[in-house]
């Protein structure tokens, strides 16, 4: 390997995690990086040195990100219309789902002035919310107030004036604000707290006891379940017991364990069916209650550094 690749290659793990933020996909960040060494291998002989490295490959990374042309990336209750039957619809893989992101190359990626990555820059309500901005817009928010560049430099790496940098963000902002969580007051949010394992273990519990009253008293009023790929969610406890419920019998689909772990720095539980894996059951939650649940269907244990079996 040259030395220009070995230095390409220090910057993997935190372009990944760009690219990820701006794409809202696994999968894709991880062909746009390799896109993004690809491009700079071709113009390493146009680069003058008057930036950082890191600079440079984030202006490449960015633009690569825009020049996608696809449908923003989604969670099924943003589908229309605003609710399905649970039994009508098979699973819709050529949907453009957000993908989640395995907190084992969180770790890896170091960011400026951080030790890691922090929780609300990369919770699935930051990403669902800024997927509502336009890229270049989406690219601003996310160097200026996630990354913390200034705007002289934001404008370098977005190919826009400083002026048109700082009109962005004040439009992006608002935006953002507008499609987070209503439990939430501002865009900030706190790393994963005792309170927050507590209440996963009580769950955990009450599903242990196929209790389905123990389960409800968990979660806020207006919970919801979304299980990405099926274009179908079930809103409020009603909605949630039901669908829930039949599964604690094992009669019904398989016998059911789980094993804590955390998911875009959020408190997850992996759920194996009939002890092979089968989903990433990803928790949001507000004021001591659970206020939402997103399962990611999934067998693949590497990417997660989980056991395949129990």
């Amino acid at each position: 390997m040259s030395s220009f690749e070995e230095e390409l290659e220090r910057y993997r793990h935190e372009l990944r995690v760009h690219c990820y933020r701006m794409l809202g996909s696994y999968d894709e960040a991880e062909d746009l990086v390799q896109e993004t060494f690809l491009r700079a291998w071709r113009a390493r002989g146009e680069f003058e040195g008057r930036s950082s490295v890191r600079a440079w490959l984030y202006r490449i990374a960015t633009n690569a990100c825009i020049d996608v042309r696809r449908p923003r990336r989604v969670l099924p209750y943003q589908l229309e219309p605003a609710s399905f039957p649970a039994t009508a619809l098979p699973a819709r893989e050529d949907l453009p789902w957000l993908q989640p992101f395995p907190d084992v190359l969180l770790d890896r990626a170091e960011e400026p002035d951080a030790v890691a990555i922090r929780r609300e820059t990369i919770e699935l309500a930051f990403l669902i919310a800024i997927q509502h901005l336009p890229a270049r817009q989406r690219a601003v928010l996310i160097f200026r107030d996630v990354l913390g560049w200034s705007a002289r430099e934001t404008a370098a790496a977005v190919d826009l004036s400083v002026a048109a940098v700082n009109s962005a963000l004040q439009r992006a902002r608002p935006v953002l604000r507008d499609h987070l969580p209503s439990h939430r007051s501002e865009w900030s949010a706190r790393d994963s707290s005792e309170a927050e394992r507590q209440l996963l273990r009580r769950y955990l519990t009450a599903w242990d006891n196929a209790d389905p009253a123990a389960l409800a008293a968990l979660m806020h009023e207006d919970i919801r379940i979304t299980m990405p790929p099926y274009p179908f969610w079930f809103s409020g406890i009603d909605d949630a017991i039901r669908s829930l419920t039949p599964n604690l019998n094992p009669t019904y689909r398989g016998h059911w364990r789980f094993v804590p772990t955390t998911i875009n720095h959020q408190p997850t539980l992996a759920a194996y069916l009939e002890n092979h894996l089968f989903a990433l059951d990803v928790f949001r939650m507000e004021s001591g209650r659970i206020a939402e649940i997103t399962a990611f269907e999934t067998t693949n244990h590497r990417l997660y550094e989980l056991p395949a079996t129990l």
